[in-house]
């Protein structure tokens, strides 16, 4: 006879009547979780006096530890036990006010019955507003039901009634009215932009863009890492690639290389914030270790036949060696330091790879296809990804802050190479430092999209934009309000209001590619006929409806 003997269940934690369990998640990195926990105390305090004012009392489902000095979820493990004990019924508020690891409780929400309310503060300060959409992509690529709430001060009319209806009906629905379906038959398939479109996607299916990427599942995103059989679909397979054999690349670049990588952008104007303390400050052997990457990624490039290249850098690179960035925001820009192969030839001369930062399978899908689309029509084909980081009105507009974790490429910055300043990563993400690329995202309008999988189905939105550069002292306000380390692209998104794309994006992060306005029209129409040729669910959004539609 088998006997069974499995470890014993925790004592359930339940809700009384009108009564919410209010749990938080956040970072794997304690000193991150650290940094961040008074902005979550305050809000935590604004959540509760909210929920009286309405008729009910908050429960925090898991205690503050005095131990670790926080009181956020730091780990999956972490997560599950604290679920395991949750009643399955009961209404849970996911309060967010940092960067958050989605895998902690994402696993365990997608069992959890009762209703969901993911709730995040809308600030630069920490970007609780970046890992609600990212746990909010999550849950919708696992097929759970959930909510989303968003607010600057937790006592406005916008969020006072979405509290107040998500507490009556356990569901809080936003009009997604912005996203807007394009069959496949969409008439936009008969002009000549849809024919050159689909020319470019039927290339796809029949040569492949084969992404590389180094490790995946950068911080618990969930969203950004696409079932096998989705890729091959749209003609995208993945090259899986270990940091480790990068690590070991790296180690036989030789320091003259090195050396002569690093006096090539200096020479160009860009300006690195050296120092001589390499626990907190930039040091020349960092940025160094930085273009030994750089050479060694491209290197792989050659040898595999990428198209497209990326670097984990969570959680072990990390703790190996200086921060991707640098080299992911040099490799993917069109002026470049010529790598060379080991025979001595250049690889890809002239020509921007496709960088994934955070090896983002969502963000890789669209960066890709709008490199191969522009490149092949003689456009400048360089592509990044932004955080949607944060925004605020000037002068009566909302501007957007998309700000990505440390580079982009120098195309995309105001005065290229030369407008680009290297600064240190913080110490408290990156030990071992590392330079960004930091500055002012250039004026321009820009196509911008992002891919999210439903099944096996790859779904993607795709919209229009336009970049400002703001007056000097605003976008010094701005970047104060973020990371000032990071560059920033301050933007409006055509026809997309804050609070719309804050209701239904399905991530939190966004591609750009720029486009001259007297060809933009034409390569919007293209990259829909090319993702629909793929095989892609395609949603434009905001006013890019108006483009697809035949001229007057």
């Amino acid at each position: 006879m088998l006997k069974l003997n499995l470890p014993p269940s925790p004592a359930k934690i339940g809700a009384k009547s009108k009564q919410i369990l209010m749990v938080t998640n956040a970072d794997l990195r304690e000193p991150a979780n650290i940094t961040c926990w008074p902005v979550q105390k305050k809000f935590e305090d604004k959540l509760e006096q909210a929920l009286e004012q309405l008729g009910y009392s908050m429960k925090r489902a898991h205690p503050v530890s005095q131990n670790r000095g926080h009181g956020f979820i730091s780990s999956q493990r972490e997560g599950s036990d604290l679920f395991a004990a949750i009643e399955p019924d009961a209404p849970v508020i996911v309060l967010l006010t940092a960067w958050q690891y989605s895998h902690h409780i994402a696993p365990s929400l997608a069992h959890h019955r009762g209703p969901v309310l993911l709730l995040a503060n809308f600030d630069g300060t920490w970007p609780g507003l970046v890992g609600m959409l990212c746990l909010a992509g999550t849950l919708t690529s696992l097929d759970k039901s959930y909510s989303r709430l968003w607010s600057e001060s937790f006592d406005d009319e916008f969020f006072m009634q979405g509290l107040q209806t998500w507490l009556r009906y356990g569901s809080l629905q936003h009009k997604n009215n912005y996203l807007h379906d394009v069959a496949p038959t969409h008439p936009v398939m008969a002009t000549p932009e849809g024919a050159t479109g689909r020319k470019v996607g039927e290339y796809i299916l029949q040569h492949k863009e084969i992404l590389g990427l180094f490790d995946t599942f950068c911080m618990g995103m969930i969203n950004g890492v696409f079932p096998q059989q989705a890729l091959v679909n749209i003609g995208m397979p993945l090259e899986s690639l270990s940091q480790s054999a990068l690590l070991v690349e790296m180690a036989k670049v030789p320091d003259e290389l090195r050396e002569a990588c690093l006096s090539w952008y200096e020479e160009r104007g860009m300006k690195f914030q050296f120092g001589q303390d390499s626990a907190i400050e930039l040091t020349r052997e960092q940025v160094k270790e930085q273009c030994a990457m750089m050479i060694a990624m491209a290197r792989f490039v050659k040898r595999f036949g990428l198209s497209a290249v990326g670097v984990q850098y969570q959680q072990g690179l990390k703790d190996s060696c200086a921060a991707s960035d640098f080299a992911e925001g040099a490799i993917g820009s069109t002026e470049r330091f010529p790598i060379p192969d080991e025979q001595g030839d250049i690889i890809c001369p002239n020509q921007a790879i496709p960088c994934i930062n955070e090896v983002d399978m969502g963000t890789a899908i669209p960066q890709t296809m709008l490199w191969r689309l522009l490149s092949s029509l003689g456009l400048p084909a360089e592509t990044t990804l932004h955080d949607i980081r944060w925004g605020s009105e000037y002068r009566g507009t909302f501007y957007w802050d998309m700000e990505i974790s440390g580079a982009v490429p120098f195309e995309h910055l105001k005065g290229g190479i030369a407008g680009a300043t290297g600064y240190r990563q913080p110490p408290m993400f990156f030990p071992y430092g590392g330079s960004t690329i930091c500055g002012q995202g250039k004026a321009g309008r820009f196509i911008w999209a992002r891919a999210h999988y439903e099944g096996t189905n790859v779904v993607m939105h795709i919209g229009t934009g336009h970049a400002v550069e703001l007056p000097d002292d605003e976008f010094e306000r701005r970047r104060r309000a973020t990371n000032y380390e990071w560059p920033l692209l301050n933007c409006v998104l055509d026809g997309v209001q804050r609070d719309d794309l804050m209701s239904g994006h399905q991530s939190n992060h966004i591609t750009i590619a720029y486009v001259e306005q007297a060809k933009l029209r034409s390569v919007l129409r293209a990259f829909v006929a090319q993702s629909l040729t793929q095989g892609i669910q395609v949603k434009v959004a905001g006013d890019a409806l108006h483009a697809l539609q035949k001229e007057a």
